[in-house]
């Protein structure tokens, strides 16, 4: 008999085997990733969403710490066809529960048919297709999750690294793979609160702003939001994910909910200038609606999306994709490279 059970909110609920005990609800997306699930499962931009794997088996490679992007797991819940061991025990230690043995096949295909929807799971020895549904009476959309900052950032400023750039990155829920890509490439980060006043940025004086990515709508951003308005044409400005929405709705544009979201590791990326295409990480449920003041210099070549957005006057280089992929592919890491030669547009900010 089932042990599990996912309430879905079109009124459906399927029967499934509990690898991870607990009750919990979230918007239910999906991963078309076959590798690198443990990146993904402590990915911030994860949060308050139930994640599920199209690929069939996950865990076959173990669990190793080393490969963590934050330092826990971030999904409220997971969803696979099959989990192994490694993983439903990480899991379970993680207080996450996780179920097994349904379709999700089947499931993955009313997401893009109907988009990403909210989701009640019940799972272990007393689960219940009631209890499920009541959790998922319980679940708020994403847009109201408005303070979703405060679960995912630092609570206070860390600095990483000791090179010769200053890059102040907002952890808006940041991978930790961004500020180790900075600092690899000599760079020292400090890593600063999503809520940070322009007063501390100014106290600062970094030689380049860079907005994390991170989870929700990035209409819940404001402080962020606030920076960039604050600092535009003053600090070179980069951002990738959330970072690049952010921006743009600071600089005249706006934002809107996508149907399901890219989320995998081979969304291909069209750059308009060389017209070379790449293929890229990908975890956002939210793109840029219009740019504003910035000029797309990439799209996606399956929807057009916007996923490259800057400005020559502003200095400004946003990425709607991951550069820093892990566990790949690595075919945009120059990236990083690029946003530290914005540094020699600096202009040295005053405190007020």
């Amino acid at each position: 008999m089932p042990d599990a059970y996912v309430a879905l909110e079109g009124g459906s609920v399927v029967a499934a085997r509990c690898r991870a005990p607990g009750t919990s609800h979230g918007e239910l997306v999906f991963t078309t990733a076959y590798t690198g699930y443990e990146e993904s499962l402590t990915d911030p931009s994860y949060e308050e969403q139930v994640l599920t794997f199209s690929y069939p088996l996950i865990g076959n490679y173990g669990v190793r710490s080393e490969r963590f992007e934050s330092e826990r797991v971030h999904p409220r819940a997971v969803v696979a066809r099959e989990l192994t061991e490694d993983v439903a025990e990480w899991l379970a230690e993680e207080g996450v529960p996780a179920v097994d043995r349904l379709d999700t096949r089947d499931l993955v295909g009313q997401i893009r048919e109907g988009g990403a929807m909210k989701c009640g799971i019940s799972a272990g020895p007393d689960a219940s297709e009631r209890k499920a549904r009541e959790a998922l009476a319980d679940c708020p959309g994403m847009s109201d999750h408005t303070d979703i900052g405060a679960q995912v950032s630092v609570a206070e400023t860390q600095t990483r690294g000791d090179g010769s750039t200053d890059v102040a990155l907002v952890d808006c829920g940041a991978k930790g793979s961004i500020a180790q890509s900075l600092v690899e490439r000599d760079a020292t980060v400090h890593v600063l609160p999503y809520d940070t006043a322009p007063g501390e940025v100014a106290d600062l004086d970094p030689d380049v702003l860079f907005i994390s990515n991170g989870p929700g709508d990035p209409a819940n951003f404001e402080a962020a939001q606030s920076l960039v308005e604050e600092f535009a044409g003053e600090i070179p400005l980069a951002g990738i994910c959330l970072g690049q929405q952010i921006i743009a709705r600071a600089l005249g544009g706006s934002t809107e909910k996508m149907d399901f979201g890219h989320r995998g590791v081979n969304q291909p990326v069209r750059d308009l200038r060389t017209d070379r295409v790449v293929m890229t990480t990908q975890n956002h449920g939210y793109t840029v609606a219009d740019p504003g003041e910035l000029e797309v210099t990439q799209v996606n070549v399956n929807d057009d999306t916007p996923e490259g957005l800057e400005s020559d006057a502003l200095d400004v280089l946003t990425r709607q994709y991951h550069p820093e992929a892990n566990p790949g592919p690595n075919d945009s890491l120059g990236f990083f490279d690029d946003v530290l030669e914005l540094a020699d547009c600096r202009t040295p900010v005053a405190a007020d």
